[in-house]
C-alpha cells in the first residue's frame, strides 16, 4: 500500500512539473511575439570587397563551411557558366573574354588535373570524375585540386600549381599578387605571373566566394548529358556556352600542335568503338604525315581523335535541337568563325546570355584580338590574329584526303552547324568561296 502511495505521489509531482513548464513556455512565446522596444538601428556593415559580397548563402546544403562562418547579407544569386568545347576550337581566346572581365572568377581547364592523375584512363571513363570536380569547383571548394594533385604525398598544392595559373587574372592580381590589377583589362604575361608568390588554395577559395560570376572553360567533358545533374541542381543553375569550330580547322590545328596533344589524343582514341569499320586515311605524300616532319603516328592519333570528338558533338547537338527541360534557356551555341569575324556582336550576345555588362574596354580587347597581322604559328599561345586567316587556314594546310576523312567523321555536326562539305581540291583552294551557311541552332 505504501509503495502504491509513493508511485501516486511521484506521478502527481511529475504532472504538476509538466504543467508548470507548459505555462512558462506560453509566457515566453507571448513575450517574444508582442511588440518590443527597439534601440537605434545598427549602421550597415561594409562589405569585405568593393561592390562584392561573399556568396556563402549559395553553398550547397552538403557544404558545412557556411554553417560556421559569420552571418552575411543575402546577395543576388550567382551566375555559373561552363564553356563546353574541344581542343583547338579557339577556346583559349574565348576564355579570355571572361578571364579579363573584372566581375568574373575564371578557371582554365581544371579537369586537366583529373586526366593527369588518372592517366591512362580513356576519355569516356573519366567523365564522371570530371563532373564531380566541376560540382565542387562551382561551390568554390578548391580543395578538390589537392585530391587530383600529382605533386606527391604530403605536398600541398598552391595557387601556382593549378593548370593555367600563370595566365589567370585572379591568381596574378591583387590581393593574391601585386603584378596585375583585376579591374584593368589586359593580357597577363606568364613570365611575370610565375614570379608571384605561391599562395594557399584557401586564399584563392576566399576570392572565388567574392565573385558574382564564376566561369569554367573545359575541353574534357564530351557530352552535355554529363552536365545534366549540375544543370538540374537548383543551387547551381548552371548555364552552358557551347563553343564550336569547323571540324576541319580543329583537325588541322590538332595536327599542328600534335606533340603537345599526343597524351590527350591517346586517351581520346582509346574511347573509340573497336567494332566500327573505318576507312584508312594515311596520306604518305603529304608533309603533315611525313616522318621527316615529325608526323606519322602522332598525326594518326590527332585525326583519329576526331571520330570520338565529332561523335560526342553530334550527340550534344541533337540534344540541343530537341532540348529537355533542364537545357531550355540554359544553352547557347557560339561558332568560332562568327566570333572572329564579328567579335563585338558575338561578345554582346554571349554577355547578354550570362547577364554580364559589356564595357568599352572589353569591346576594344575583343576587337584587338581579332585584328592581328597574321595567324599565329604558336599553337598554345593566345595572341592577336587575322580573322580571315584564322577561319581559312585549314584549307591550305590539309590535304584533300585528310579533309574527306574529317568530313566522314564529322558530317553530322557539320550539317547542323552550317559547315559545307567540299567536293574537289579546287573548291578547297578557292578562298573566295565561303563554306559557311546559317546554322540550324
Amino acid at each position: 500500500m505504501k509503495v502504491f502511495r509513493r508511485k501516486a505521489l511521484v506521478l502527481c509531482l511529475g504532472y504538476v512539473l509538466l504543467l508548470l513548464l507548459t505555462m512558462l513556455n506560453l509566457l515566453d512565446y507571448k513575450w517574444h511575439k508582442g511588440p518590443q522596444q527597439c534601440s537605434e538601428p545598427l549602421p550597415a556593415r561594409r562589405t569585405p570587397y568593393p561592390q562584392q559580397l561573399p556568396y556563402y548563402a549559395y553553398q550547397s546544403r552538403s557544404d558545412t563551411r557556411a554553417l560556421y562562418g559569420p552571418p552575411v547579407p543575402l546577395a543576388r544569386k550567382r551566375q555559373l557558366v561552363y564553356v563546353f568545347t574541344t581542343w583547338r576550337s579557339g577556346s583559349s581566346f574565348f576564355g579570355e573574354l571572361f578571364n579579363q572581365n573584372p566581375e568574373v572568377f575564371f578557371l582554365y581547364e581544371p579537369v586537366w588535373h583529373v586526366w593527369q592523375k588518372l592517366y591512362p584512363g580513356d576519355a569516356v571513363s573519366l567523365q564522371g570524375a570530371a563532373r564531380d570536380m566541376l560540382s565542387s569547383l562551382y561551390r568554390c571548394d578548391l580543395s578538390v585540386f589537392q585530391l587530383y594533385s600529382t605533386a606527391g604525398a604530403g605536398k600541398n598544392l598552391t595557387t601556382l600549381g593549378i593548370f593555367g595559373a600563370a595566365t589567370n587574372k585572379v591568381i596574378c592580381s591583387s590581393p593574391l599578387c601585386s603584378a596585375y590589377r583585376k579591374d584593368v583589362v589586359g593580357m597577363v604575361d606568364d613570365k611575370v605571373c610565375k614570379k608571384c608568390p605561391p599562395q594557399q588554395l584557401s586564399l584563392l577559395q576566399e576570392e572565388c566566394l567574392r565573385y558574382h560570376t564564376l566561369v569554367i572553360k573545359g575541353v574534357r567533358v564530351f557530352d552535355i548529358g554529363v552536365l545534366a545533374p549540375l544543370m538540374q541542381d537548383p543551387s547551381l543553375a548552371l548555364k552552358v556556352i557551347h563553343l564550336v569550330r569547323d571540324p576541319r580547322a580543329v583537325a588541322s590545328s590538332r595536327i599542328k600542335s600534335r606533340h603537345g596533344l599526343i597524351r590527350e589524343s591517346l586517351q581520346v582514341v582509346r574511347s573509340r568503338d573497336p567494332r566500327i569499320h573505318r576507312m584508312p586515311f594515311l596520306d604518305a605524300g603529304h608533309k603533315l604525315n611525313s616522318k621527316k616532319e615529325g608526323g606519322g603516328g602522332s598525326d594518326y592519333h590527332a585525326l583519329g581523335a576526331m571520330e570520338v570528338i565529332c561523335g560526342s558533338m553530334a550527340k550534344t547537338l541533337q540534344t540541343a535541337l530537341h532540348p529537355p527541360e533542364w537545357l531550355k534557356g540554359n544553352y547557347m551555341a557560339v561558332r568560332y568563325e562568327d566570333l572572329v569575324v564579328d567579335p563585338i556582336k558575338t561578345l554582346r550576345q554571349v554577355y547578354g546570355f550570362v547577364n554580364l555588362v559589356v564595357s568599352p574596354e572589353m569591346e576594344k580587347f575583343a576587337l584587338n584580338m581579332t585584328s592581328g597581322p597574321g595567324y599565329s604559328s604558336k599553337p598554345f599561345v593566345v595572341s592577336a590574329r587575322n580573322a580571315s586567316q584564322a577561319v581559312n587556314a585549314w584549307r591550305t594546310a590539309l590535304s584533300f584526303q585528310q579533309i574527306k576523312q574529317v568530313e566522314e567523321y564529322c558530317h553530322q555536326p557539320m550539317a547542323i552547324l552550317g559547315y559545307e562539305r567540299v567536293s574537289s581540291p579546287e573548291e578547297v583552294k578557292d578562298l573566295s568561296k565561303t563554306l559557311l551557311r546559317k546554322p540550324r541552332l
